[in-house]
């Protein structure tokens, strides 16, 4: 059974300021000739890895709301050069948009079960094709 993680995304006000984030990481590791992935370091090493690798994702809290998700690809821990227990968290670049959760802040990361994570917005549908800024005022609305 798959597992998913939630975080807090501290610098993106937006879900296109994220992937522009993304975008950017990954030109710069193909600029110096390394292999483009997408990780992010995170202090608190997941004990369920099995379980978030079975599937799950990391959902991505952007301005009070869960609004997008990644696949979960790795977790590969590490000690850093001062002897901090850390984790890569391996994402696949690809962003996937969400119905918007609202989600009151945290640190770190929480686990979040496959039945309390927000539903995929998929390509077919009208709000999937519509700006971040209106879905989120339609969203305040109640009206998505």
């Amino acid at each position: 059974m798959s597992l998913n993680l939630v975080k807090l995304c501290v610098g993106a006000d937006s879900v296109e300021s994220l992937q522009a984030w993304i975008d950017f990481r990954l030109e710069q590791q193909r600029m110096v000739g390394g292999e483009p992935e997408q990780i992010h370091t995170t202090r608190m090493i997941p004990t369920r890895r099995d379980e978030l690798l079975d599937g799950g994702s990391l959902y991505w809290v952007i301005k009070g709301r869960i609004q997008v998700r990644q696949h979960l690809l790795d977790i590969r821990p590490f000690t850093d050069a001062a002897g901090v227990k850390r984790c890569d968290l391996v994402l696949e670049p690809r962003l996937i948009l969400t119905q918007f959760q609202p989600k009151r802040p945290f640190q770190g990361w929480r686990y979040l079960k496959p039945e309390e994570a927000p539903q995929d917005l998929r390509g077919a549908r009208e709000d999937a094709a519509m700006p971040e800024d209106m879905r989120r005022e339609l969203a305040e609305l109640c009206l998505l």
